[in-house]
């Protein structure tokens, strides 16, 4: 059989492959802490949940929902405007299932083959994956420590920002857990302005910020949605990831060849998951510092523990990843993350994963209590790893 040319550019992804060691780990009856997915352990609220409940007992919800009901799309735009005092328009705004889906999908009805997308490196693999399947080019630049993982616009050549179509963009940023301000997203509002470019930020952890005010939208910007649309999750924030919804938000003319292209391929999002979404955006919203506090403490558990034992990793201003620099000693961060598994159980995700300016770095998801993590630590003290 022949396949589609694309094909060759794609593998199985880095998780599924983690999935593959985790299961032989096990088999090998060694004990497994994974921290290599970031999918929440915290519980949902339950009024959510009785609201899913609720929704599921009504035998007319399991048709085919063929739109966003207006109830779920005024609970987003009452939730932006009370968040971020952005005020939207029902028309800039539509569902998607989960923002993987979304920036899968996005650059579709955007690029033509051979248009130019710029893409951060390392960035979270669906933002390369997503443009390579509408056939465009990739351009990457890179984040760097020394400009605190921030897009440098100034960096980007005369000539790439020129030709470029689109850009992706996303803070507090999944992997490398960098944070912007305001000054930054103004500079990308004038940037893309200035060269025509299409603007695609991805904000699924507006929400998980540590240590300052939570993160900010995009669009809050004057000008913004003349330029791009964002996505933003209910997976992290409120901890439903499992249910697949995520919304984009933003230019008109976007919203609207995105809504045409998905209604191709989709029937809509599912009417109990609707209503799920409805009693976790206009309901109490506690759970929101409530994460972040779990979060925080997870984080502080984890980057104060493996400091104590001489492996340096920073505390993570956002998300709910860490993102650590190899110990001494290691080079390849493929290398490193089969041999801590082999020798302690503990799984990570290998920076390179991410894009090749992720080599030499590891992520770590704070999805485990403070107890395992705390085990965690130990099993890699007594590994013999940290020198």
């Amino acid at each position: 059989m022949k396949f589609a040319n694309k094909m060759k550019v794609f593998d199985l992804n880095i998780f599924s492959k983690l999935e593959e060691k985790r299961a032989e780990l096990l088999r090998r009856g060694m004990e497994v802490i994974n921290l290599s997915v970031g999918t929440p352990d915290f519980r949902p609220d339950d009024h959510v949940i009785a609201a899913l409940k609720e929704a599921a007992g009504i035998a007319g919800n399991f048709k085919y929902s063929l739109a966003d009901i207006p109830e779920l799309i005024q609970a987003v735009i009452a939730w932006y405007g009370r968040r971020y005092g952005v005020s939207l328009e029902p028309r800039q705004v539509m569902s998607v299932y989960g923002t993987q889906e979304g920036m899968a999908h996005v650059a579709l009805p955007i690029c033509n083959p051979g248009d130019l997308v710029i893409a951060p490196d390392p960035c979270y693999p669906v933002f390369m994956f997503g443009p390579r399947m509408a056939e465009a080019e990739i351009y990457y630049t890179p984040l760097k420590k020394e400009n605190n993982f921030l897009i440098d616009f100034d960096s980007i050549p005369e000539d790439v920002a020129r030709r470029a179509k689109m850009i992706v963009v996303s803070y507090p940023n999944n992997p490398v857990t960098a944070v912007a301000d305001y000054a930054f997203y103004e500079k990308l509002v004038s940037w893309a302005k200035k060269y025509g470019v299409i603007v695609i930020h991805d904000n699924a952890y507006s929400e998980l910020v540590m240590d300052s005010e939570p993160g900010m939208s995009f669009l809050a910007v004057p000008g913004a949605m003349d330029v791009g649309i964002e996505f933003n999750s209910l997976s992290k924030s409120y901890n439903l990831t499992g249910l697949r919804i995520s919304f984009a938000m933003g230019n008109t003319e976007i919203i609207r060849n995105f809504r045409c292209l998905r209604s191709q391929i989709d029937y809509g999002i599912s009417f109990p998951v609707q209503k799920a979404a409805i009693a976790a955006l206009n309901g109490p919203q506690d759970i929101l510092e409530r994460n972040r506090k779990g979060y925080r403490e997870r984080r502080d558990a984890l980057c104060g523990g493996l400091r104590s034992i001489g492996w340096d990793v920073p505390d993570s201003p956002g998300t709910m990843f860490v993102w650590a620099p190899l110990p001494k000693g290691y080079e390849k961060s493929w290398e490193f993350a089969l041999e801590l598994m082999d020798k302690t159980g503990v799984i990570c995700t290998p920076g390179e994963s991410f894009g090749p300016a992720g080599e030499g770095f590891v992520r770590l998801a704070l999805v485990a209590d403070v107890p395992t993590i705390e085990r965690a630590v130990c099993l890699i003290r007594e590994s013999g790893m940290i020198r």
